[in-house]
């Protein structure tokens, strides 16, 4: 069976849950081969082989942690000519779609980002895309050379399938343009205790109805009830009342988690094509004309301040 390769995201050995969706889908285009880079590459062996990697080529040098991606592109570029794949899988994060950019100019292949779904019919992978705001949806395949396609998180499931994992180091010779742009800094970012926005199985935002920073306490008391990440609309980020990094949307990030609560988003077309591909979406907002209702499966016409609330007592009671 062909060898499909997939890019690790991983941080210090632990791997994040869109590799491990990769390989799910991976698997259903041929063996996966895994390729982990940096510090403590070789630690994600285990979690990898689980997965189903039959092999996992490592690699660990400085210039990982202290350039940009081009290093890391330097590494795909090495697997890729070691193990001549049917196809590149590569998260769909920012630095995910660069690395994926760079390496289909180098090989002279077709690109395919922010895919949902992938499937194989004999002529090799069919990417499945919601384009447009998220009017469309879209299969397409690459024509011209090796696919590289990158996959949002959430687009399939986890399902553990043990393989072989077998460990093997990946020489790699850096590129001049490797050390153009080195990092002299890192931030960590403050932790909230909640899952990362983009990967989260549920996601609970609020817009301009929740009317002022204090009262996102509300969607973050709701959010906590069910262990979800929170977002915020364009509107309430602009507005000075949740930082940018938790924005839903076309200029914030995407998500397609299992269950998205709207609490006061009227459901602009820059808010919908961030979060339309979810799987069950759920609107609180008092307008019932709002355009949120035309995109929901389950809506409430009702004052947030009192809704949300009583959701999250509710959420608290069966849990308890």
């Amino acid at each position: 069976m062909a060898e499909v390769l997939v890019y690790v995201d991983h941080v210090d050995g632990a791997v994040r849950k869109p590799t491990l969706e990769l390989l799910t889908l991976a698997r259903r285009l041929g063996d996966p081969v895994a390729v982990a880079l940096g510090a403590g590459a070789a630690d994600t062996a285990a979690a990898l082989a689980e997965h189903g990697a039959v092999k996992v080529l490592t690699a660990d040098a400085p210039e990982f942690d202290d350039y940009l991606v081009v290093p890391k592109v330097d590494a795909l570029q090495a697997a890729y000519e070691a193990v001549s794949p049917a196809a590149v899988l590569v998260p769909s994060s920012a630095e995910g779609k660069e690395i994926a950019a760079r390496l289909a100019v180098r090989i002279g292949s077709g690109l395919i980002t922010d895919a949902i779904d992938l499937t194989a019919d004999g002529k090799g992978p069919v990417a499945t895309q919601s384009v447009f705001a998220a009017s469309y949806t879209t299969n397409s395949r690459i024509t011209r050379g090796t696919p590289v396609i990158t996959v949002k998180p959430n687009a399939a499931p986890v399902e553990p399938a043990p393989a072989a994992g077998a460990v093997e180091a990946l020489a790699v010779t850096f590129s001049a343009a490797a050390t153009g742009t080195r990092v002299v800094a890192r931030t960590p970012r403050e932790s909230t205790g909640r899952p990362e926005l983009t990967e989260a199985a549920i996601v609970v935002s609020g817009g301009r109805g929740v009317n002022g920073p204090e009262n996102f306490a509300i969607i973050e008391a709701l959010a906590d009830s069910l262990g979800a990440a929170v977002g915020a609309s364009r509107a309430a980020v602009d507005a000075g009342w949740y930082p940018h990094s938790n924005q839903v949307g076309q200029t914030g990030k995407s998500v397609s988690p299992q269950l998205y609560i709207a609490s006061g988003i009227s459901g602009a077309i820059q808010h919908r094509a961030g979060m339309q591909t979810s799987k069950t979406i759920v609107a609180v907002n008092k307008d019932a004309e709002a355009p949120i209702f035309d995109l929901v499966d389950y809506g409430v016409v009702g004052d947030l301040f009192q809704v949300v609330p009583q959701l999250t007592e509710a959420i608290k009671a069966r849990k308890g």
